[in-house]
């Protein structure tokens, strides 16, 4: 198998990731609200929590996606005109995951979480 061949199969592999990410993201977030409601948590609460899911799914399909975007730009054809499409396509997944971050944790990917320990133990 020739490098090109298998980066094109890489590209399509991690595309198939992408995809099922956000495709089970979705199904598992919506069951999981499902379950909330059964659970008595009130509406309001379990709705947040489901677009909260579903953000989080949507931002790790999209890693994927890019990754795909990548390999099949840069790896398979690397022409100038791709080069840019691949540009553009970046920007505006980049612009969609911070404001999907801004959404589901209410901060900017860039500033500490409200509690001051961005996540880690001191």
């Amino acid at each position: 198998m020739q490098i090109d061949q298998f980066a094109v199969a890489a590209g399509h592999v991690v595309e198939l990731v992408g995809v099922v990410v956000l495709v089970a993201g979705a199904a598992l977030a919506c069951g999981v609200f499902l379950l909330r409601l059964t659970r008595r948590t009130p509406f309001q609460d379990a709705y947040q929590e489901l677009r909260a899911d579903l953000g989080r799914a949507i931002l790790l399909g999209l890693e994927f996606l890019v990754i795909a975007d990548i390999i099949g730009t840069v790896a398979v054809e690397p022409t100038l005109q791709n080069l840019g499409v691949l540009a553009v396509i970046v920007a505006i997944r980049t612009l969609l995951s911070f404001a999907l971050e801004l959404e589901v944790s209410g901060r900017w990917p860039w500033q500490r979480n409200r509690e001051g320990t961005n996540g880690k133990s001191p």
